[in-house]
């Protein structure tokens, strides 16, 4: 996979996407947009994908925030199509049906902390800082943060961060909810490779079950209750389905292959 501004891997099943900017740290513009849209195509497709990792280049930075010279000659209908096109391309990490983990190894803050919450699992470096500083430019959240930081972190946190600006480092985020677990930086990608092993050995199709039926909890246009019966249901349509229950019954690892 080539792109302009990512760098891609695939190791263990696992596509680990860098955002490739460093001289930015690794700033949102439109082309990093629209290749996350596009690397994001060949994940939905790809079956020998089963997890993705997305991470910053650098030591510094995951993503500090958008790049804001794109702002400066927008009008209100082009502002909120470039908002809209953002929340459109989180949605698609939010709804992978494989799991995606953020790796933040520096700011994440504006953009990155909204692309870090698009993601299933976040794990961040000691050193990781996070926050939503848009109102420091007179501007405010737009890919979707005020509503992930509420889901997240419930109203008064979300409100207290999006109001003020400030930024919270890698133990607070902990204590908040807001990350799974926080690790020295060069553990970053061994965390993330140790839980997605166990994924790694699941049932595809249960798996991507079991993600929309999180994602339908904060769906208000959804019955998240209906939802998760019915993929339920889905499942024992599956072979996989078959194949876990009979290898359960005759005590051996189940051998699944995605149908």
């Amino acid at each position: 996979m080539s792109f302009q501004t990512l760098f891609t891997k695939m190791e263990d099943h696992t596509l680990i996407i860098t955002i490739n900017r460093p001289e930015k740290l690794n700033a949102l513009n439109q082309q990093v947009m629209q290749d996350l849209d596009a690397v994001f195509e060949r994940v939905y497709k790809f079956p020998e994908i089963k997890s993705v990792v997305i991470t910053g280049s650098g030591l510094k930075s995951f993503v500090a925030g958008a790049d804001i010279k794109e702002f400066q000659a927008l009008s209100k209908a082009e502002a909120t199509a470039l908002a809209k096109r953002g929340q459109d391309v989180f949605f698609k990490i939010e709804h992978s049906p494989k799991p995606v983990i953020a790796c933040v190894n520096g700011f994440a803050l504006g953009g990155g902390c909204e692309l870090a919450m698009s993601c299933h699992f976040i794990i961040a470096s000691d050193n990781a800082l996070f926050g939503q500083p848009e109102v420091n430019l007179g501007i405010m959240v737009g890919y979707g943060g005020s509503q992930r930081l509420t889901q997240k972190l419930g109203k008064a946190r979300a409100m207290e961060l999006v109001i003020t600006g400030n930024n919270i480092n890698a133990e607070q985020a902990l204590q908040y909810g807001l990350v799974n677990y926080v690790v020295p930086q060069t553990e970053l990608l061994d965390k993330a490779f140790s839980l997605l092993a166990a994924a790694h050995n699941k049932a595809p199709l249960a798996i991507a079950n079991s993600i929309k039926a999180v994602n339908a909890a904060w769906d208000e246009s959804v019955n998240g209750f209906e939802v998760e019966a019915n993929l339920f249901g889905d499942c024992f349509i599956t072979a996989d389905c078959k194949e876990g229950i009979q290898a359960f019954i005759e005590k051996r690892k189940p051998h699944f292959t995605g149908h």
